[in-house]
């Protein structure tokens, strides 16, 4: 189980580094193009998102590795559920019903995680 969790928690950092990467760095009309509900939030908002996907996607990782507090990787792991939700809750209300497959399928993830690493 503990590999299952390892190859999963590599998989939503990767994921979530470059999409909380790209929100930090690129301007928001860039983002337009391929992510039209940046449109409905400031540029401020956009890159808070993106931090707070970076940040997910580091305590993911290094808590557990490094072996300090390694209760924060599930805690990241909740924080992303939260984020996944609230993603989702955009693309209903914006009815983007095909950008609902990617926030279940990440989500779904990192409920993984933290029932894996908090609960067990």
């Amino acid at each position: 189980m503990n590999i299952a969790l390892w190859i999963v928690q590599g998989i939503l950092a990767a994921a979530f580094l470059m999409a909380g990467g790209m929100k930090l760095t690129q301007p928001k009309e860039k983002l337009a193009g391929n992510m039209g509900w940046v449109e409905d939030f400031s540029q401020n908002t956009v890159r808070l998102i993106g931090g707070l996907e970076v940040l997910g996607a580091i305590g993911l990782i290094l808590p557990l590795a490094l072996g300090i507090l390694p209760v924060l990787t599930g805690a990241a792991a909740l924080g992303l559920v939260l984020t996944m939700i609230g993603a989702a809750l955009t693309h209903i209300r914006r009815r983007e019903t095909s950008m609902l497959v990617p926030n279940l399928i990440l989500g779904g993830l990192a409920a993984f995680v933290v029932v894996g690493r908090l609960f067990s």
